[in-house]
């Protein structure tokens, strides 16, 4: 895969900082020098330390990217709800894995997606997980259909600038039409699995705007401020309003159950830029009636 640039800097700068500043970590720029890639200024192959200028021609071939064999692909139904040339958004159902486990290495959205990829014939059948959800999470997950659209996205997510909105409905009435909660949240010492509200664990905000009130339960929508694991659901059980019929948190809703898979969280909006593009892209689905009939 090929990427072209035109220089239009006044200064004159070493190749390699040109293409830092193009989103090319330092980690990629090894692996194009050492496993396959190459890079061209006005057609004539150079290293990382040459000088580019003005009007200058840069092109980036990157390295091939090997196959995982452990990533089996597994024909099963995906619903895309946005791809282009370098990213893949599939709105995943409650009951999917995202990524494989020890428990479950072949049925899986990556498994799913792999097939997809083979069967459209990409010149990589590499899948690149951005964004995962639980697996009784549903909604949108990003894919990035190579290692360069990756390592730029995974860059947005450490600044914490990749927009993910979520729905989802509480037991309780929270009183508040808007609010933060800002708490710390770390490992639960008791448990491979749960996390907790702890001072000493990674900061963590989670903002949320009321959407309707009844039942003794209250439907919310989410923004998530950080990615910490399971962020939503420790957030509203520290503040006594667990997600309805999570099993982890809170406790089982038998007439919730029948209605749904898992705890009450849809992330249906997210928002990332594409410096391929240069424009922000939005994707969304609609509310998950499953939740807001629980309401």
């Amino acid at each position: 895969m090929k990427f072209s640039w035109i220089v239009t800097d006044e200064s004159p700068q070493h190749l390699r900082t040109f293409l830092v500043h193009k989103r090319i970590s330092r980690a990629l720029l090894k692996s194009i020098k050492f496993h396959g890639g190459n890079m061209h200024v006005n057609g004539v192959a150079m290293r990382a330390n040459a000088m580019v200028k003005k009007g200058d021609s840069v092109e980036v071939t990157m390295p091939p990217e090997p196959g995982n064999p452990h990533v089996v692909p597994k024909a099963g139904p995906i619903d895309i709800v946005y791809e282009d040339s370098h990213y893949l958004v599939v709105n995943k159902p409650a009951g999917l894995p995202t990524v494989q486990s020890t428990s479950n290495r072949t049925d899986t959205l990556v498994n799913r997606v792999k097939a997809y990829y083979i069967a459209n014939n990409y010149e990589s059948n590499v899948v690149h997980v951005v964004t995962r959800l639980d697996q009784d999470t549903t909604g949108l997950v990003i894919f990035a259909k190579h290692r360069f659209a990756h390592t730029i996205l995974d860059q947005e997510l450490k600044k914490h600038q990749i927009d993910k909105r979520y729905l989802t409905a509480v037991e309780g009435l929270i009183e508040k039409d808007h609010g933060l909660i800002d708490e710390p949240i770390s490992r639960d010492p008791n448990s491979f699995i749960k996390r907790q509200v702890n001072p000493d664990g990674k900061p963590a905000q989670t903002e949320y705007w009321v959407l309707k009130r009844a039942h003794n339960r209250t439907l919310l929508e989410v923004q998530l401020h950080t990615g910490r694991t399971h962020q939503i659901r420790v957030h509203f059980e520290s503040e006594g309003f667990p997600l309805v019929n999570d099993p982890l948190y809170g406790s089982m809703d038998e007439k919730s159950g029948n209605l749904m898979v898992g705890q009450a969280l849809q992330c249906f909006k997210t928002t990332f830029y594409s410096v391929f593009d240069d424009r922000n892209i939005t994707v969304e689905v609609p509310y998950a009636s499953q939740i807001t009939e629980l309401v």
